[in-house]
């Protein structure tokens, strides 16, 4: 059995949307038979968006299984022998059995066309909205840039479902006006909801037209109240244009609006199964909904530990229920300090640090650092996998990269940053390597750090430490480090389906 993907553009003029209907002819079931007579098997098409009633496309997808051996690349042009003139298949590819439109990660771009002028045109009349009054395209586009970012969007559609998620991310809204008069609003997002795009732009038209200020539009999205927003715009003036899947995720992802802030890391899914939630504020009515999503959607991502921290005053605490997901006790870092005596002499330096030594890392050793940061810390609780964007962020915030090295030979690593204003070494990570273990390495190193924080007048040093790591818990209290505070806990979060 192979899946096979298509790209398909369409007029919907004549037809009752996407999806299957009894009440007249849908996309979806002229592509089944299709390609059902073409392949000899019964066909069933899975769309990725299922567009409304008169609503266009050049660019939807759908996917099919099929046990035909026509080369993949070969079905878009025998199918469309058997398609009408206003449906065509762009493009067909095989893909992974798995592979799913609707399940994937993607950005949809959405058009919506409107004929502004007194008299209205017939030629394009099946893909434009005609509009007589003039239209204020510049209070348009500043309504539009309320809209940019992640809002919960429930104003801005019709609610099918009351317990539907109706949050969703806009990357990127533009209105623009052609020389033909046509007015076009272009959408870019991570997901629609049901009438989104058609109210956001009959919202906007209603802002154009002088009915409401471009800032009403913000009264809108914090009200969450389908009443407050304008029209529903006729179906006929959008055009679903594409679908860009992603191909790899985001290292991370980082949120902020006036409801809530979070950050989502995602770099350890692909090595380690492993994501992290951070949620640094949040609406109390919105806080249980928003801690689902996140690790619902890194569920979806593929990761398989899922670890949540939330700001304490939001309560949250390991028994409880998000969606799902069940949370239980995960980790939590120590902040732990060392207050630094007086310098010591080389003498005592030389005999005690066993010959270890700092190297500054240099750029053409940065692969090689970094395969083995990744190989240390492949199972310690919190740590992330680096790369080379993540070495340059930290480096950008003033990190430095050492070679940790014995006796010429490189055994391990540490990143430092420091901190002048609070007269602190801030000792970021160190780590050593598994043959070189147990020989007292890494005590040495602490100490090394140590007297070169006093050579540079630094009065402490600052690390922290995850609950679970025990080994370093002992080789930071057998250094002289104190326990200062503790940070949030992260809790696990458990899919109660698949444990």
């Amino acid at each position: 059995m192979r899946r096979i993907k298509l790209v398909v553009a369409y007029d919907g003029t004549c037809y009752c949307g996407w999806q299957l209907q009894p009440n007249g002819i849908t996309i979806e079931e002229v592509l089944n038979k299709a390609l059902s007579e073409l392949l000899k098997e019964p066909i069933e098409v899975i769309g990725a968006s299922r567009t409304d009633s008169g609503v266009h496309s050049r660019g939807n997808v759908a996917v099919f299984d099929t046990e035909s051996r026509i080369p993949a690349e070969k079905i878009c042009f025998a199918v469309n022998q058997r398609l009408p003139e206003d449906v065509r298949v762009q493009s067909s590819e095989e893909v992974s059995p798995d592979w799913h439109p609707r399940k994937q990660n993607c950005t949809k771009t959405y058009e919506y066309r409107i004929l502004n002028r007194k008299t209205d045109m017939p030629v394009g009349r099946l893909y434009t909205h005609f509009c007589y009054f003039n239209l204020d395209v510049e209070n348009m586009q500043a309504a539009a840039a309320y809209l940019v970012g992640e809002h919960d969007f429930k104003s801005f559609c019709t609610v099918r479902n009351p317990l539907e998620d109706t949050v969703r991310r806009i990357y990127s809204l533009t209105v623009e006006k052609d020389e033909e008069d046509v007015i076009h609003i272009r959408i870019s997002g991570n997901g629609f909801l049901y009438n989104m795009v058609r109210i956001i732009a009959g919202t906007l038209m209603r802002i154009g037209m002088g009915a409401y200020p471009p800032q009403y539009i913000k009264e809108i999205l914090d009200a969450r109240d389908r009443q407050m927003a304008g029209d529903t715009a006729p179906a006929k003036g959008l055009t679903l244009v594409g679908m860009k899947y992603e191909e790899e995720l985001a290292p991370e992802s980082v949120i902020e609006n006036e409801d809530w802030s979070y950050q989502v890391i995602q770099r350890e899914i692909a090595p380690k199964g492993k994501a992290y939630i951070v949620i640094y504020r949040c609406r109390r009515e919105d806080f249980e909904r928003l801690a689902a999503r996140l690790i619902h959607q890194c569920r979806r991502d593929g990761a398989r530990e899922i670890y949540v921290r939330a700001a304490e005053e939001l309560g949250m605490a390991a028994g409880q229920r998000y969606g799902y997901y069940t949370l239980e006790k995960g980790f939590f870092c120590y902040c732990m300090e060392k207050t630094l005596g007086p310098k010591r002499s080389s003498q005592e330096c030389t005999e005690d640090f066993h010959a270890v030594k700092l190297t500054a890392l240099r750029k053409k050793d940065e692969d090689q650092w970094l395969e083995l940061y990744n190989e240390i810390f492949d199972s310690v609780s919190g740590s992330a996998t680096y790369d080379r964007e993540m070495m340059e962020a930290e480096r950008g915030k003033g990190s430095r990269f050492f070679w940790v090295s014995v006796k010429r030979k490189r055994c391990g690593f540490a990143v430092t940053a420091e901190l002048p204003e609070t007269k602190t070494l801030y000792i970021d990570m160190i780590g050593i390597q598994k043959d070189f273990r147990g020989q007292g390495i890494g005590s040495a190193l602490l100490r090394l750090l140590e007297n070169q924080a006093r050579e540079k007048g630094f009065e402490k040093l600052e690390l922290i430490a995850a609950n679970t790591n025990l080994a370093a818990l002992t080789l930071y209290e057998r250094a002289g480090f104190a326990k200062k505070g503790e940070k949030p806990w992260f809790y696990l979060a458990k899919d109660e389906k698949t444990g």
